[in-house]
C-alpha cells in the first residue's frame, strides 16, 4: 500500500475541536487506502509557555532538562489525536521519538536528525495501525536524553519520517493554503504557487518565508520527498480534498514543474527579511589573510554572516568589507571584531539595524539574462538605494533601507508579472 506523512501544526491542534478537524482528515486518508503517519506539533503557543517555565525555573538551565520540559507538548498532542482517531473506529497509537527511535545528534535545543529506524512504523503499518508521531524530537542514543530539532522542528521530523518509510508524499497542514509569490500582507495581489521547485523553496525559506523551516526543505531536496503544502482549516470531507490538485502548494523536484508547463517560469517569488543588520569595518589594510582575520572569529562566535562586500580603495592600501548578519547578533559581531582589532587592523566600524534585504528568486534566471538589470533599473525608478547586493544561479538579494521595503517588494512583484 501507498504511505503518506501528515503533519499538522500548532494552530491546526489548538484546541480539542480542531484536533477532531484532523482526526478526519487523517480518516479520509486512511480510508483512501493510504497507510498513514501523522506528524504533529504541540497545542498553539504550549511551547512557548513551557520555555517559559524554563526561564523561570532557572536562567542558566541544563539544554538537556529544557529539551525534556518541552518535548512534553508535543507527547500531548499525539496522545489526545491518538485517542479521537479510535473513537473514530480507527487503529492508532501514538509515538514519541525516543520510541521509534528518531536518533540525532546531541545538540540539545536544535538537535539534527542522523537516522530513523521505521521498523516499528512499518510494523505498525502491517497491522493496520495510523502512527501518530510527537514532532520536534528525537533521542541522542548513546546518552539516552531526549532531544528536540528547534522550533518549527516538526516540519523536519515530517519530511525525515517520509523519507524514512519510503512516503509517496509529505502533506504539511498549516493555517496557510500554500506558498505564495510573496507575503500577501505586503502585496494583496500575491498569487499561490501550484508548484515550487526544491531549489527555489529552499531559497524563499532561507530568505524570510516562513512557510516551512529550512532544514525541512533540505531534507525534501536531497530524500526527494515531494512535499504539498496545504490548509488545515478546509472541509476535509471536500470531494477534492484527497488529491494534490487541491487548493495548495507542491513542492517538488524542478524536471516534474517544467513537465507540467510550456516553459518554466523566469521569476517565481519575491522573499524579503526584517531580521538584517548590516556592519562596514572601514579602511582594513588589504594584504593577504584580511578576510579570514575578519571573518574566522565571526565563525568562533557562530555568527553567520551573509551577503559580503568588499572595496578597494584608490592607493591600493587599504579596503572596505561591509556584510550583514542577524539583527540579534548586530552588537556581539561588532564586539567580536572590536577584540580582534589588532589582528584585523581597520579605522573604524559603522553598521545598521534598519535595513532589508529583499530576493528575487526563481529557476528561470539560469537561462534568461536581464533579471538583475530590470530589478535595478526598477528600483532605481522608485529613488531605492541599493547598499548590497549577492547573486546566486536562482536569486538575487538586495540590501535596502527598511523604510523602502514595500515599496521595493511590490515594485519587484510587479516587475516580473507576477501579479497576473
Amino acid at each position: 500500500m501507498a504511505r503518506l506523512v501528515m503533519k499538522f501544526g500548532g494552530t491546526s491542534v489548538a484546541n480539542i475541536e480542531r484536533i477532531r478537524n484532523v482526526a478526519r482528515h487523517v480518516k479520509r486518508e486512511v480510508e483512501a487506502g493510504y497507510e498513514v503517519a501523522v506528524v504533529v506539533s504541540a497545542m498553539s503557543g504550549k511551547t512557548n509557555e513551557l520555555v517559559a517555565w524554563c526561564k523561570e525555573s532557572s536562567a542558566l538551565y541544563d539544554p538537556r532538562e529544557y529539551d525534556a520540559v518541552v518535548a512534553s507538548g508535543e507527547q500531548v498532542t499525539s496522545g489526545l489525536l491518538a485517542i479521537t482517531l479510535q473513537s473514530m473506529g480507527l487503529k492508532a497509537r501514538s509515538w514519541q521519538g525516543w520510541q521509534i527511535p528518531i536518533s540525532t545528534d546531541e545538540a540539545h535545543g536544535s538537535a539534527r536528525i542522523q537516522e530513523i529506524d521505521g521498523t516499528a512504523l512499518n510494523a505498525g503499518f502491517a497491522a493496520g495501525e495510523v502512527a501518530v508521531i510527537a514532532g520536534f524530537q528525537g533521542m541522542h542514543l548513546p546518552t539516552g536524553r531526549i532531544t528536540t530539532l528547534g522550533r518549527g522542528g516538526s516540519d523536519t521530523s515530517a519530511v525525515a519520517v517520509a523519507a524514512a518509510i519510503g512516503a509517496e508524499r509529505c502533506d504539511i497542514y498549516t493555517d496557510v493554503d500554500g506558498v505564495y509569490t510573496t507575503d500577501p500582507r505586503v502585496v494583496p495581489k500575491a498569487k499561490r504557487l501550484d508548484r515550487i521547485a526544491f531549489e527555489e523553496m529552499l531559497e524563499m525559506a532561507s530568505l524570510g518565508a516562513k512557510v516551512l523551516q529550512v532544514r525541512s526543505v533540505e531534507l525534501a531536496m536531497v530524500h526527494q520527498v515531494r512535499t504539498f503544502v496545504r490548509s488545515s482549516f478546509e472541509d476535509p470531507d471536500a470531494p477534492h480534498m484527497g488529491t494534490v490538485e487541491s487548493a495548495g502548494t507542491l513542492i517538488c523536484d524542478e524536471e516534474e514543474i517544467v513537465a507540467n508547463q510550456m516553459e518554466a517560469r523566469v521569476v517565481t517569488g519575491i522573499a524579503f527579511s526584517k531580521d538584517e543588520a548590516q556592519v562596514s569595518i572601514r579602511r582594513v589594510e588589504d594584504k593577504p589573510g584580511v578576510a579570514a582575520a575578519v571573518f574566522v572569529p565571526l565563525a568562533d562566535a557562530h555568527i553567520n554572516v551573509d551577503m559580503i562586500v568588499q572595496n578597494v580603495s584608490a592607493d591600493g592600501r587599504t579596503t572596505d568589507i561591509t556584510f550583514t548578519v542577524p539583527t540579534a547578533d548586530y552588537e556581539r559581531a561588532k564586539d567580536v571584531l572590536n577584540k580582534a582589532r589588532d589582528t584585523i587592523t581597520f579605522e573604524t566600524i559603522e553598521g545598521a539595524t534598519d535595513v532589508t534585504k529583499v530576493s528575487v528568486i526563481g529557476i528561470g534566471m539560469r537561462s534568461h539574462a536581464g533579471v538583475a538589470a530590470d530589478a535595478f533599473k526598477a528600483l532605481a525608478a522608485k529613488g531605492i538605494n541599493i547598499r548590497a547586493i549577492t547573486t546566486s544561479e536562482i536569486k538575487i538579494s538586495i540590501l535596502i533601507d527598511a523604510a523602502y521595503t514595500e515599496l521595493a517588494v511590490r515594485t519587484l512583484h510587479s516587475l516580473y508579472g507576477l501579479d497576473k
